[in-house]
């Protein structure tokens, strides 16, 4: 009935159809398994990507061929780019997306890309042989071969859902939860673990009284995710809106605290830190008479508006009656209650950084069974496991990401040196190279990469070079151009500048903080006439690159001092345990996480600096 498959890709979430197009595109004979292919890439949540170093990671996983940020420009209702009041580390796109369109996108994008077949049934369990994963097996009893087998089950490994004191089983509202997996991967050796999560209630935009809240627009001249020339920045944009919960709120709410799941014990899942609910805001936040409720509509014509900030599993009378004391809610109607969601993981320190387990060669885990929070994260984990699946498949060598890299190298390598006891979400500050690693640049530092792998297309390498030689073009004239005192010392103090004495290189003045590029064609007819050769992101590129250049270059000193390390590598076999010198808690972590290099045993919670020092000489011996 079935052909035997390269990779076998077990969810269809964000992670499992990064990693099924991923592989597919790399040449790899891919299944992907749904327990329902009407829900394929499903926003369980709000319905928007990117965000703080969130919108990084989008820029990422297109720079390297991937799909997210194709589908969600080409679903986007908004675009916003956050932080630009800040340095260009922390410019950070986000869109806000119409959830319908969306899935559908990423349904088509699959279903025209060759070598993707699909299979909807709950998968109960994988075939293991000798260490080895060759297959899986549905609920029916169907065993299907596979060379490799990429797990991505989101919140379905025996998902519990909470509203008040109603518990049942499911993997998101109205959808079963996937059983059998956990308990086979914990009798293989597997250690496993719960977290929660959670969503707001979902209401009828056409009960709120918008003229109550605050509007929120997109950016005046909206940008996209995608690098590529397949999507177009919006025309037109729908707007999104912001209130306030108040006092009387938060003591409705707190009404319903003795029947709430996350307080009177029920809920034994960490939820995440960062994103709490709206009864935890209160209560950890007790001193706050307000907090912000962001309106977002689901689409461009649906009514139904995601209540984000709102997340609660409190029951659903109380959130009903709390609900409509928020202003421009007071006549709400509610679509469907908000809710808790408790569900298995793996913690990651039982993964290589390909994503392949330690334990069960050729088996790969991606997204929410690693413990991360988010779209962005779990699709990101989708595209390095369905790439190094396919890799392996072929024999080749594997595709790993270091820090320096890329956020999705941070995000790897956190999770598989750190671990993490609550649901991981990526910021900006836990990227420590994040001058280089920018939203803006994510094709000049990836793209490389994904073309020699077979993700990304010629064109998309000829795009990238072509921006490359003319963004070194650009600095290298601006370096060379003159500008005399007569010429421009009245536009200076008209733009709060210094003026000059002697003549001036124009990249010398692009480094003034007063100055941008669109300053920089203010100041001379000349130079407006050279500028406006350029499309602007040439010109982001060049007044970045030579603004902060100082910046970057000690940057880049820093990792190559890293790379120094990285590039010691460590036998896979190797016995830490016949180290005496070692501490005790130093050789019990180096032993469970078996570090591929000094660099990636550096980082690991528990290695001290004396036993890298005793681990590097006795390499060295």
């Amino acid at each position: 009935m079935f052909p035997q498959y390269d990779v076998i890709v077990v969810g269809a979430g964000h992670a499992g159809c990064e990693a099924a197009h991923a592989a597919a595109k790399m040449g790899a004979k891919v299944l992907l398994c749904t327990m329902n292919m009407n829900t394929i890439a499903q926003m369980s949540c709000n319905p928007a990507m990117g965000g703080v170093a969130k919108g990084q990671i989008v820029r990422e996983i297109d720079a390297l061929g991937g799909m997210s940020g194709i589908i969600s420009d080409k679903s986007m209702i908004q675009f916003r780019m956050l932080n630009r009041s800040k340095g260009p580390a922390m410019w950070s796109p986000r869109t806000q997306n119409d959830r319908m369109r969306f899935a559908e996108e990423w349904r088509l994008a699959l279903e025209q890309t060759p070598n993707v077949d699909f299979w909807q049934e709950m998968i109960a369990g994988l075939v293991v042989k000798d260490g080895r994963v060759t297959g899986v097996r549905t609920g029916i009893g169907i065993e299907i071969e596979g060379k490799s087998v990429v797990l991505t089950n989101g919140t379905f490994l025996n998902g519990l859902i909470h509203i008040g004191e109603k518990q049942f089983g499911g993997g998101r509202t109205g959808e079963s939860a996937a059983k059998g997996i956990t308990e086979q991967l914990v009798q293989l050796g597997f250690e496993a673990g719960r977290m929660k999560t959670g969503t707001p209630p979902r209401v009828d935009g056409r009960s709120l009284d918008y003229s109550e809240m605050e509007i929120q627009y997109g950016d005046e001249n909206p940008e996209k995710f995608s690098y590529s020339d397949e999507t177009k920045p919006l025309t037109h944009q729908h707007n999104c809106w912001i209130t306030y919960t108040n006092k009387t709120v938060h003591e409705t709410l707190e009404t319903g605290f003795d029947r709430s799941p996350m307080f009177n014990g029920r809920i034994q899942g960490l939820g995440p830190r960062y994103c709490p609910s709206i009864e935890d805001k209160i209560n950890r936040f007790a001193e706050r008479e307000r907090h912000q409720i962001f309106v977002e509509p689901e689409g461009w014509n649906t009514v139904e508006i995601y209540v984000n900030g709102f997340s609660t599993s409190l029951p659903e009378d109380v959130q009903y009656k709390a609900i409509r004391q928020i202003p421009g809610f007071e006549n709400a109607k509610m679509f469907r209650p908000g809710y808790a969601i408790e569900y298995d993981f793996f913690p990651p320190t039982q993964l290589r950084l390909t994503l392949e387990t330690q334990l069960i060669e050729n088996l790969y885990f991606a997204g929410q069974i690693n413990g991360t929070t988010g779209y962005e994260e779990a699709a990101s984990q989708g595209l390095i496991a369905g790439i190094n699946a396919a890799l392996k498949v072929k024999e080749e060598e594997p595709f790993i990401l270091k820090r320096s890299d890329a956020y999705i190298g941070v995000l790897i390598d956190d999770l598989i040196n750190k671990g993490t006891e609550e649901p991981y979400r990526m910021f900006t500050s836990r990227a420590e190279f994040r001058l280089l690693l920018r939203q803006d640049n994510a094709d000049l530092r990836l793209t490389e990469h994904g073309y020699k792998i077979g993700l990304a297309d010629e064109v998309r390498y000829q795009k990238m070079l072509h921006k490359k030689s003319e963004t070194a073009k650009l600095i290298n004239d601006l370096q060379q151009k003159r500008v005399a005192p007569d010429d421009v010392n009245m536009a200076l103090e008209t733009v709060g500048s210094a003026t000059i004495k002697e003549k001036i290189t124009a990249e010398k003045l692009l480094k003034r903080p007063q100055i941008g590029m669109e300053e920089l064609k203010s100041l001379h007819e000349d130079l407006k006439s050279y500028l406006n050769k350029y499309p602007k992101e040439i010109l982001e590129q060049a007044e970045v690159q030579i603004k902060y250049d100082s910046y970057i270059e000690k940057e880049q000193q820093m990792v190559d001092k890293l790379n120094n390390m990285e590039n010691f590598r460590i036998p896979l076999q190797f016995d830490y345990m016949k180290i005496p010198a070692l501490s005790a808690e130093g050789k019990q972590k180096l032993h469970k996480i078996k570090p591929e290099t000094l660099g990636q045993a550096s980082r690991i919670s528990g290695v001290s600096p004396a036993d890298l020092s005793i681990l590097t000489v006795y390499l060295g011996r």
